[in-house]
């Protein structure tokens, strides 16, 4: 949440465009914007809200790359949720029937190698 003082705070802020200087003023929608995190490889989330239709696989599985782990249905379309590459799966953080939000971590995988 921003300070009292940083909602009046209403001063430029510099940045350059192919060596141009320029100043403009930040919006409020800018500054409490969620921070980017490196994602890893190893967590599968939902990309879209909908309803989980049917669960694939169990904990403890290996899948093999491309397999299908779940399927997610959102306006009235059954997704196919795949493995991007061979893992084993450590958690499930969903059950059949559950409705999901977007950006909602579904599946948690692990290295094979262990």
């Amino acid at each position: 949440m921003l300070k009292e003082e940083d909602k009046t705070k209403k001063e430029p802020v510099d940045f350059a465009v192919t060596a141009r200087k320029y100043k403009t003023l930040l919006t409020r929608k800018y500054k409490e914007r969620k921070p980017w995190t490196t994602p890893s490889p190893y967590e599968i989330y939902s990309y879209i809200p909908g309803t989980v239709i049917r669960i694939l696989v169990d904990e403890g599985d290996k899948a093999k790359e491309g397999d299908t782990l779940l399927i997610l249905e959102a306006m009235k379309m059954q997704n196919r949720v795949e493995i991007p590459f061979s893992a084993r799966i450590k958690k499930i953080n969903i059950k059949e029937g559950d409705r999901i939000p977007k950006d909602f971590l579904m599946i948690e995988l692990e290295s094979i190698e262990k």
